[in-house]
């Protein structure tokens, strides 16, 4: 395909765990055009997943909350500003991951000579795509990684890795070293990651069954078991420090690219059905992923590493099912480093 873009401008506007879901589409555009600039648009919680990713030159971070849930007139001037932004930047191709009523008018007034939108009908304005041949009609039953993959298709773009991958920053691993030395979490030790937040009350599994299944953990499996908690939760850290063991590390307070150190250092990561449960898989630690519905959905980690849990609703889950598979997979890493070690002998 004799297509040779110079200036391209990405729509990503998903949370957390749909950007690093779109890492896949993202890695397959650099690959596709090596030599152009790539900016990335995304939401202000996302813009650090595309930084470490490392696919963009650029990012155009846009706060969807405030544009959409603030006092009107401020929200105009917002998203006048965006335009203006958008405009002079003077991009001569927009792929529109996202395609929303609102994304593909950003697309059509970026004032980019092509614009390739991902086929939603019923959520888009596809009359304002001019790019042919059209990509395929969405496959809501299809996992995200291969709905984004597959708006990609008019480019050529096939057989692609599914798998996203996250690189960690060295600033962010030289904090991280710091606060885990503060905590006497030694370098040799197994590091497991419980994350008790979500952004749904539906799917959040009892704080106390995670607090049961730690004491599990460290008795048991003589681990380091840290806790994660986000903004969601942080009213609730003093009372949740009184039901877990006392020597639980609790981390309450760290940046995207923190978080992603931490769990990089992780031999498993056990967590509801939420953003930093995908970060952790891109950084290549097995996730248990807690899911409150019978059917596993096209959200849940990609890779062979990674083990789904679900019931008929999340409080169905047991403590003793979580640990059963929480210990296999421990066991299985303690084999896997024997034979690393074996092997560099």
């Amino acid at each position: 395909m004799q297509f040779d873009p110079r200036n391209i401008l990405i729509i990503d506007f998903g949370q957390l765990g749909d950007v690093v879901l779109s890492l896949p589409a993202l890695r397959a555009i650099r690959e596709r055009f090596p030599a152009a600039l790539i900016t990335v648009a995304v939401g202000k919680s996302a813009s650090d997943i595309v930084d470490l990713s490392g696919y963009a030159n650029a990012t155009i971070v846009v706060d969807r909350v405030g544009l959409r849930d603030g006092p009107k007139l401020i929200s105009i001037g917002r998203i006048i500003k965006l335009v203006r932004d958008v405009r002079r930047r003077k991009f001569d191709f927009v792929i529109d991951l996202n395609s929303l009523s609102e994304t593909n008018l950003l697309g059509f007034l970026s004032g980019a000579a092509h614009r390739l939108y991902s086929h939603r009908p019923g959520r888009s304005l596809d009359y304002l795509a001019n790019f042919e041949p059209r990509p395929p009609r969405e496959d809501k039953n299809s996992h995200l990684v291969d709905r984004y993959l597959a708006a990609l298709k008019p480019l050529g773009v096939s057989n692609q890795t599914r798998t996203p991958y996250l690189k960690t920053n060295p600033i962010a691993d030289s904090t991280v070293d710091a606060l885990l030395k503060k905590e006497r979490a030694e370098s040799n030790a197994l590091l497991v990651g419980l994350f008790p937040g979500s952004g749904h009350v539906g799917r959040r599994w009892p704080i106390e069954r995670f607090a049961e299944l730690a004491d599990f953990l460290i008795r048991n499996d003589r681990v380091r078991v840290i806790v994660f908690v986000g903004p969601e939760e942080r009213n609730i850290v003093g009372q949740a420090k009184s039901m877990f063991p006392p020597a639980t590390i609790f981390l309450d307070r760290l940046t995207i690219a923190q978080l992603a150190s931490v769990q990089a250092r992780l031999t498993l990561f056990i967590t509801n059905d939420t953003g930093p449960m995908h970060i952790a898989a891109a950084v290549g630690t097995s996730v248990i992923d807690l899911l409150g519905r019978s059917t596993p959905n096209s959200f849940v980690p990609v890779g062979d590493n990674h083990r789904i849990i679900h019931g008929a609703t999340i409080n169905d889950i047991t403590v003793e099912q979580v640990y059963k598979v929480a210990h296999e997979l421990l066991a299985s890493n303690r084999t896997e480093k024997i034979f690393a070690r074996s092997e560099q002998h």
